[in-house]
């Protein structure tokens, strides 16, 4: 005879409450373990991966791996094998659009055709040589289809010669002409206004920049450095032909 569920034993009862709970519990047990590395962390958030018993973790703009009972942590990057597809470049890639999207666009220095086929947006770095190379070839790439939103990368950090240029250009009246001047070498005129500068640098760190000048297309995907102009353009249209495949 069937007893009802009422009837079985406390012990059974209690582990057919707790089973549905597992799969949350291993998300909040991961996500404890790391913020116990990372207490200042913006944000953390634990996901599947079809890897069985590894989980990701994206820490602000970084994504890690650990095993799901929180007791490993692995840094890397998941590639599948039988598809090519690099799956922490992805998510990265994601993690990086989310982010970009909160920015308003209108409030960077831009240069772009009328039209664009393509918005990238660019952390700059007013001393950098390839920052300046690319800057000399803006109609270039203008030409091509390409705007180029710019956003403040000082390398040298918070309050550097590079960090205050970047301001006074931003604080500037008009904006396009001192950072024309800047990037072949003229000092901006020194001004002070409630800018964007530093917000922008902390962004970039947590979009994962390390060096300038970074590119990002309005999907999130980084490309690294200098890039002659024909060859972006035709670069970023093997990007679009694959987004558009998938």
């Amino acid at each position: 005879m069937r007893r009802s569920i009422s009837k079985l034993p406390a012990v059974l009862m209690a582990l057919l409450i707790s089973m549905p709970l597992y799969a949350k519990d291993k998300f909040e047990l991961v996500e404890e373990r790391i913020r116990e590395l990372a207490p200042t962390a913006r944000s953390i958030a634990v996901s599947e991966t079809p890897i069985p018993g590894i989980l990701q973790v994206q820490v602000n703009g970084d994504i890690v791996y650990t095993t799901d009972d929180g007791k490993y942590m692995l840094q890397g990057r998941v590639i599948d094998l039988d598809t090519r597809e690099d799956l922490t470049e992805a998510s990265k890639s994601r993690v990086r659009k989310e982010l970009l999207d909160t920015v308003d666009i209108s409030k960077l220095i831009t240069f772009g055709p009328a039209e664009p086929i393509y918005d990238l947006t660019v952390f700059t770095d007013i001393d950098c040589g390839y920052c300046r190379k690319l800057h000399a070839q803006m109609a270039e790439y203008n030409e091509q289809g390409i705007a180029i939103h710019y956003m403040a990368f000082p390398r040298a950090g918070i309050g550097s010669d590079s960090f205050q240029k970047a301001v006074s250009v931003w604080c500037s009246n008009d904006q396009q002409t001192a950072l024309t001047e800047a990037k072949i070498g003229n000092d901006p005129v020194p001004a002070q206004c409630e800018n964007p500068v530093e917000a922008q640098y902390q962004l970039g760190l947590e979009l994962g920049v390390t060096g300038t000048p970074a590119l990002l297309t309005s999907d999130g995907e980084l490309i690294p450095g200098y890039v002659p102009p024909a060859t972006l353009r035709e670069r970023l249209d093997k990007m679009n032909e694959v987004a558009v495949a998938e």
